[in-house]
This record gives structure tokens, sequence and C-alpha cells, in this order.
């Protein structure tokens, strides 16, 4: 691998004009520099990104904290970040959680004694003293989803009316034994949507029923299946059913082709939590879609503002809300 020494000698200049040229730090007359360019592409010459960091003080690497990135939301918001961090120079480091907070201190004490610039969580809100103490320390914190404390900034989605507009949907759409199939609400999503749900069918006296995950976390497809037997100990026969994610979806469909119910003549499903999988299934699946993608494009811009501002000109924390979008499709 060419370095900064090879492309000097080949241009017949000292390594600080070569530096000065590159990084345009100073004058270098036009004919020099054409000179060192010629010799950067002769020689493939690219610079060591990680090297020019350290000497900045800076790694050039984000950590990314989330519950899983299989089959999830999480997945697209990784791909956003990745895609807009790829393009700064960034690279990831990826930790996944479960959920569990122990193992969430675990990765956030590995990526702070690390090489890491930024974290970017999706947190269980247990390890909070952990992650200001981080933060105090110099390293960019940004919120992903969950906004669990108010003093750093975050990216999330709307979801209060996420799931007031769902509930209020499937009563259009005749539905009236409405329930919910919710995950924790000691994560703010969650809480978020039921109380969206609630207020929902307060407003159409409606009787509301939320199933809580009652499994080990990250298990949403059995969320969903285990979750239909729960509701029909609320109701007779329920003719409308919210999913928080697609993947509990896909539980809640499989439960429902067992026990002969047709969906969506007896009954309509909806996912509040909507990305690619859910238009791919069999039964494609209506869903309040999330731009995941553009969530995660966010929270990197906001993340390296932060990391690349001088101290004394630092960013003030800020609260980024994206809208959701209805997508019809077969379950209703």
């Amino acid at each position: 691998m060419a370095t900064l020494k090879d492309v000097a000698k080949l241009a017949n200049v000292d390594v600080s004009t070569v530096s000065r040229a590159l990084n345009n730090t100073s004058y270098v007359h036009p004919d020099t520099k054409k000179k060192i360019f010629k010799a950067v592409e002769q020689l493939s010459y690219r610079p060591n990104l990680l090297a020019k960091g350290l000497k900045q003080g800076k790694r050039r690497t984000l950590g990314v904290v989330v519950p899983s990135v299989n089959l999830s939301l999480f997945g697209e918001i990784v791909q956003g970040i990745e895609m807009q961090a790829g393009n700064r120079g960034y690279s990831l480091m990826i930790c996944m959680t479960k959920d569990d907070p122990d193992i969430e201190a675990e990765c956030l004490n590995r990526l702070r004694n690390g090489l890491v610039d930024g974290i970017l969580i999706a947190s269980t809100g247990q390890n909070t003293r952990l992650i200001r103490d981080i933060k105090a320390n110099g390293v960019a914190v940004v919120q992903l989803v969950r906004n669990q404390d108010r003093k750093f900034s975050s990216v999330e989605a709307d979801c209060f009316s996420c799931g007031y507009e769902a509930a209020k949907y499937l009563y259009k759409k005749g539905c009236t034994k409405i329930g919910f199939i919710n995950g924790s609400t000691e994560f703010t999503p969650y809480a978020e949507r039921y109380r969206g749900y609630h207020k929902a069918m307060k407003e159409l006296s409606l009787k509301e029923y939320q199933v809580e995950s009652g499994l080990p976390r990250g298990n949403y497809f059995k969320d969903g299946y285990k979750g239909v037997e729960r509701l029909k100990e609320a109701f007779d026969d329920v003719d409308g059913i919210m999913v928080a994610a697609d993947m509990q979806g896909i539980g809640v469909l499989r439960a429902l082709k067992e026990s002969g119910k047709k969906v969506p003549e007896e009954v309509k499903v909806i996912s509040l939590t909507g990305h690619a999988i859910g238009g791919m299934l069999e039964t494609a699946m209506t869903s309040m879609e999330l731009p995941g993608r553009e969530m995660g494009q966010r929270a990197a811009d906001m993340i390296l503002e932060d990391i690349e501002a001088a101290d004394d000109e630092k960013p003030s924390v800020q609260h980024m809300v994206f809208g959701t979008k209805l997508i019809e499709r077969e379950t209703t």
C-alpha cells in the first residue's frame, strides 16, 4: 500500500507539501499540485483515515447498540446509518443486546474503552447513569427509536399517532372487537402506541384489551402466536388485531390460519411497525410504515455533527420525530 512518503518521492516534493496539497490547508503552487495528484493517481494512494483520525483525537468509528437487526425495523435503521456514515469516512461497530440491560452495559463499556467517537443506541432505559458518564467523557450519544432520556438527542417515530390512527382505521373497516398485541410498555415506543390505542378506544366507546409480551425478549413471532389465544379470553370473537411489529403479525396470521379464521373476512390485522417483510408475505400485511433508512441517515447526521463540531460549538440537544404512513394490503 502506497504511503505519503511514496507520493512525495514520486512527485519530487517534501512530505509536508503533499500533506498541504491533499488537505488544502495552505497554498501550494498549481503545477506542484498537479504533479502530486498525478503521483497519487499513479500509486493508487488512499489516505489512512484511522491514523489521521487518531492524530485529530478521532477514531472515525461509530458504535451502534440495538436489540437485534434480524427482520426488524432496527435492521433498516442500521442500513441508513451505515450508508450515511460510510459517505463521511466512518465505519460501524454493531452490538446486539436482545434488550438485556446486562448485555447492554457490557456493550457500552466495550465501546467506551474501544475506538468509537459516538454511540447510537436503542436503550433499555436501565443504564442511564452509564450512558451519561460516557457522554461526559466526550463520546457523542444519540438515541434510536426510544427516547428514554431527554438529555440526549433522539430520532424516533410518532408512535402515539401510530396506535391511535390504526385503531380508528380498523373501526372504519367494521371492527368493533379490537385487541392489541404489544411489546413491553417499559419501552417508550410500546407505551406510546398503547396510549394512542387507549385514546382511540375510549373515543369509540369500545372495550380495549392489550396483550403485553410475556415471553423472552425478541421472540416476536411467539408473542403474536400466543397473543391470539390471550385475546380470546377478552373477546368471544375478536375481529381486529393490532400488533406492535411485523414479526408479531406473522405469528398472528399463523395462529388464525390454524384456528380456521379467515383474514381479512373474519379478522383484520394491522402492524404498527411496518417494514419490507410485511409486503412480501403470502397474505401481505397492512401496516403503519416507518421510514427506517431515513431515520438511520438522520441519526448519523446528528451524531456526526456533534463529533465534528469544535468543543465550543457543539449542537444543542435535538429530538427528531418521524411520521408514519398507512399502507393498505391484504390483511384488512
